[in-house]
């Protein structure tokens, strides 16, 4: 048996799979996000192996011996400080922290021929603005940093005693050269970064140490077992859906909503809106990530007092239609494709005679549009496919499903049963057994057969226009 191991942003997931790829046992532990100041987010790591430690006890009750391999995937962009004592110096920096404000500036102000290869937009809450925060902030934490780890590769230097990473968590660190696949030698020399402290980069599936005994006692499981290095959490979601091949493109909505796409290649852009990360295996894949999802759904109904039955029924079962209102997501600023962190919400041409009914309607449409506009930005880079798999748990509602489909005016495939990350990882800790010695010897899930065909959209080719002149507007306002 193969477990998966995926250490998310409030909780770990454990998965136990066995050698046809057939989950046998799961389990989760929650554990909390502090923000000692206000735009700050921050975890102990103590808390991560407490959790950890509880949730595989739980998933693998009776089957500890059977583990031959374990995988990890896991939250992105996070820091975790680690002193010559191999122990996290402070709490860990995640990727929600806005505190690196003055780090982005001092980013951006490196010359384009350097920050080119980056590939990615300089935005809070990456780990090397993280880190030069603490240089400027901390200065002696930042003075005892013997080696700097994301969330995961620290979970697996606690399971092994070996501290590496892999291309998928390091492309996400902005200290990163995406296209030649290597830290950003550049970057890290007009940042005074000393490369020391970045960890070995590993390929995603192979053996990146072997459970110590200590760790192994903790867990109850096997001491010696072998332990991938793993993948960040979106990459690992991509791998757990089988969607490892260029053109393959996963829609996840949640609290925020990411378009991925596998690519043959990427033209490393200054500052683009979208993020391009290494995944397994040498795969590209280039992402628009959408800050505002379910985030913008959950704010709306705050606003009207509107339960989700009624938001569903206002939305869909009264045809009200939208009153000729024009609603921008924007409630924590918007990245893909705005950048604009000063972005904000707004119900706009409302008048007299507008019902709240309307202004729901306008909520679905107005998430559906910026779906769109990232959608369109991504083409309009390269990206393309004849279809998206659709996932997370914000898009479960069949309603909400044929809108999103409608408005993309490409078909969706429901697919939420598929994988996840979690199953990635376990998919990874099978390869690194030698279970499987290859991608394509994985026995991924079959895709699903229903597909979501797009329907007409009456006076879309006016509303989309309309929506992006508003947030136009706005800004100039």
């Amino acid at each position: 048996m193969y477990l998966g191991i995926d250490l998310g942003t409030g909780s770990v997931k454990a998965l136990l799979i066995d050698g046809d790829g057939k989950a046998v046992a799961e389990a989760a532990r929650a554990y909390p996000v502090s923000s000692p100041v206000p735009g700050h987010a921050e975890t102990s790591p103590a808390d991560w192996w407490a959790q950890t430690v509880a949730a595989v006890r739980a998933c693998c009750e009776g089957h500890g011996g059977d583990v031959r391999g374990i995988g990890l995937s896991g939250q992105a962009h996070g820091l975790v400080a680690i002193g010559a004592d191999a122990k996290p110096l402070r709490p860990a920096i995640l990727w929600a922290d806005q505190r690196a404000t003055a780090e982005m500036e001092a980013v951006l102000a490196l010359p384009e021929t350097v920050r080119r290869p980056l590939a990615n937009p300089v935005v809070s809450g990456m780990a090397g603005l993280s880190l030069l925060w603490l240089r400027r902030n901390e200065a002696a934490t930042y003075g005892a940093i013997r080696r700097i780890l994301a969330p995961k590769d620290w979970l697996r230097l606690v399971m092994t005693g070996e501290a590496a990473t892999e291309p998928s968590d390091a492309s996400m660190t902005l200290l990163y050269d995406v296209g030649a696949d290597r830290w950003a030698s550049d970057v890290l020399s007009h940042l005074a970064i000393d490369p020391a402290i970045l960890a070995p980069i590993v390929e995603s599936h192979s053996v990146a140490g072997r459970l110590s005994a200590a760790a192994a006692a903790e867990l109850g499981l096997a001491a010696g077992t072998p332990v991938a290095a793993g993948l960040s959490d979106t990459a690992s979601c991509l791998f757990g859906m089988g969607q490892t091949k260029p053109g393959s493109t996963i829609l996840q909505v949640g609290s925020g909503i990411q378009i991925m796409s596998v690519v043959e290649t990427i033209e490393p852009r200054v500052q683009p809106f979208y993020n391009s990360y290494r995944g397994i295996g040498g795969n590209l894949y280039s992402m628009a990530a959408l800050q505002n999802g379910g985030t913008a759904f959950e704010w709306a109904r705050a606003v009207l007092g509107a339960s989700w039955p009624e938001m569903y029924h206002a939305g869909f079962e009264e045809n009200e239609g939208n009153g000729g209102v024009i609603f921008l997501p924007y409630v924590t600023g918007e990245r893909a494709p705005l950048l604009d962190p000063n972005a904000s919400a707004a119900w706009a041409y409302m008048r007299l005679g507008c019902t709240r009914s309307q202004l729901i309607r306008s909520v679905f449409e107005g998430v559906a549009l910026a779906v769109r506009d990232s959608w369109d930005a991504l083409r309009a880079v390269g990206v393309s496919a004849d279809r998206i798999l659709l996932t997370g748990g914000g898009s479960t509602d069949t309603r909400w499903q044929q809108l999103l489909a409608d408005i993309l005016e490409v078909p969706l495939v429901p697919a939420h049963d598929l994988g996840n990350a979690t199953i990635g990882a376990a998919y990874l800790g099978g390869m690194a057994a030698g279970h499987w010695r290859s991608i394509e010897d994985i026995p991924f899930p079959d895709r699903p057969g229903s597909l979501i065909e797009p329907r007409p959209f009456e006076g879309l080719d006016a509303l989309l226009p309309r929506f992006r002149a508003t947030y136009r507007g706005l800004k100039h306002v």
